[in-house]
């Protein structure tokens, strides 16, 4: 089945096979394991709720294989900073692995480790602010994976949507490149932050304005991921605005 065929099982309520069954909540009981700083820790466990069994972790170190038996799901939001962990992570069979999969996408994270073996490898967009909504954001490296992937998060009683493997994803791609649109505004003088804000959410009622977003979800998280996509794209609404770059230099907020 392909992606574009499971989703639209989902949207139109059709039954999907039987082997969401198998990852049913009330038949099983999966044991996960976390690994995230904050928000983004908060953010994921709310999500996951209280019917699984949930560990977490954070610490540096903690990569060692022993530690990963029994678990049927590693979240790992800090694969970033350690992409070599992906090896140890292809030694856990049967296990679901999700990583950020916003500032590189996971093909390129599997051919930087020259990666070889097989394994459930699974992006999701982790900025802050974007786990905890109704729908996941997901990646796959594997499009065979797809029931797989959809009958686990259908256990988590959190529905998810699936975009292609590129570098921010779906919806980080078109917030930031409205963050980014919005400081090159500013920049020029043609208004202030707090009528950029007010003029977006009146506007296009969206929740945050561009400069409430971006602190939200943090000026390196914001200028890191623009400059991935750029190199990715070389799309010129994706380069980044100086005025944002000297923000993410001197580590402020808009506000």
């Amino acid at each position: 089945m392909s992606i574009d065929a499971c989703q639209e099982s989902i949207i139109t309520g059709l039954k999907l096979p039987t082997y969401f069954s198998l990852f049913s909540p009330q038949n099983y009981l999966m044991k996960i394991l976390v690994i995230a700083d904050e928000p983004q820790q908060s953010e994921l466990l709310k999500k996951l709720g209280q019917g699984h069994k949930v560990d977490v972790f954070n610490e540096e170190g903690f990569y060692d294989l022993e530690n990963y038996s029994g678990y049927d799901a590693i979240f790992d939001l800090n694969i970033d900073s350690h992409t070599e962990e992906l090896q140890e992570y292809a030694n856990v069979r049967n296990a679901i692995i999700i990583v950020s999969g916003v500032k590189s996408s996971l093909a390129e994270l599997v051919y930087m480790e020259e990666f070889e073996e097989d394994i459930n490898l699974i992006g999701i967009n982790d900025l802050p602010g974007f786990i905890n909504r109704e729908k996941a954001e997901i990646s796959l490296l594997n499009e065979g994976d797809v029931i797989k992937v959809i009958a686990f998060f259908k256990s988590l009683n959190w529905p998810a949507l699936i975009v292609k493997d590129r570098v921010g994803m779906v919806t980080p791609r078109i917030v930031l490149m409205i963050i980014n649109e919005a400081s090159y505004t500013l920049q020029e003088g043609t208004a202030s932050i707090e009528d950029i804000d007010s003029s977006m959410k009146l506007g296009t009622n969206y929740p945050f304005g561009p400069f409430e977003w971006c602190d939200k979800i943090g000026i390196a998280n914001v200028y890191e991921t623009l400059e991935a996509i750029y190199h990715d794209t070389h799309d010129e609404r994706y380069k980044v605005c100086p005025l944002l770059k000297t923000k993410y230099l001197k580590n402020e907020n808009w506000y």
